[in-house]
């Protein structure tokens, strides 16, 4: 099978022209420098803390939760499908002084080859970038160990999010470039539900992402109707 028909190649295009601006916090990346911390906490929260832990880190882009994560003492392995975003994210690390294993490879891919040897998998703002998030997920199932718990981040299919992440996010703030989401590929808290069960993998819990336009962060809690995380655990045999 070739797991690479799983990646659009439009949407590596996108991601790779801006790579270069990846650790800006005021460019086109500037949500996702606001949304780190919560993403960060959401999973630390939920593993009970990161250091010691084993952390696949898929879609890792530039590395901003990949060097989070590898800053509370986790074990972190980077992939992503973009060559570009990894070079960056790979000279960013001799800035930080971090470790983070970052690799070329797909969902998919890795996980023919390393089933099972995560303690968790994040995922977070890709799966409506790729033309089959159920894919994916199934791959993130077998990624992570028994017991472990699956991470993921995305933007809902609703009437508030095409005002607020696209037309607001893309076109009035310009935060974002033009064409960065396509309303018909976000994704609905039911359609994930519904991949992960699939998957063998159990919701555990939906937090609605919250902004604040006064001071430009975001905040865990409140409704689901833009950005929302999710967690999902593999149940032991």
């Amino acid at each position: 099978m070739n797991t690479h028909a799983n990646v659009d190649p439009r949407e590596t295009a996108k991601f790779a022209a801006m790579a270069a601006r990846w650790w800006d916090p005021e460019g086109e990346f500037r949500p996702l420098h606001a949304l780190n911390p919560v993403r960060l906490e959401y999973v630390r929260e939920r593993l009970g803390g990161l250091a010691g832990k084993r952390i696949l880190d898929v879609g890792c882009g530039g590395g901003l939760l990949s060097e989070a994560l590898a800053a509370e003492g986790a074990e972190v392995v980077g992939i992503d499908a973009t060559p570009e975003v990894l070079e960056v994210a790979r000279l960013h690390l001799k800035e930080s002084g971090l470790t983070v294993d970052y690799r070329l490879a797909t969902a998919e891919e890795l996980a023919t080859a390393e089933p099972g040897a995560f303690d968790a998998v994040t995922c977070m703002e890709m799966l409506e970038h790729v033309p089959d998030p159920g894919a994916v997920i199934d791959a993130l199932a077998r990624l992570v160990r028994p017991g472990g718990r699956v991470f993921l981040s995305t933007i809902n299919r609703t009437p508030q999010a095409f005002l607020g992440a696209i037309v607001g996010a893309e076109y009035l703030l310009r935060w974002l470039p033009r064409g960065t989401h396509e309303y018909a590929k976000l994704i609905r808290p039911a359609e994930l539900e519904r991949w992960l069960r699939h998957a063998g993998l159990h919701l555990e819990d939906l937090s609605g992402v919250r902004y604040h336009p006064l001071s430009g962060r975001f905040s865990l809690g409140g409704p689901l109707d833009i950005n929302y995380l999710a967690c999902a655990l593999r149940p032991e045999a």
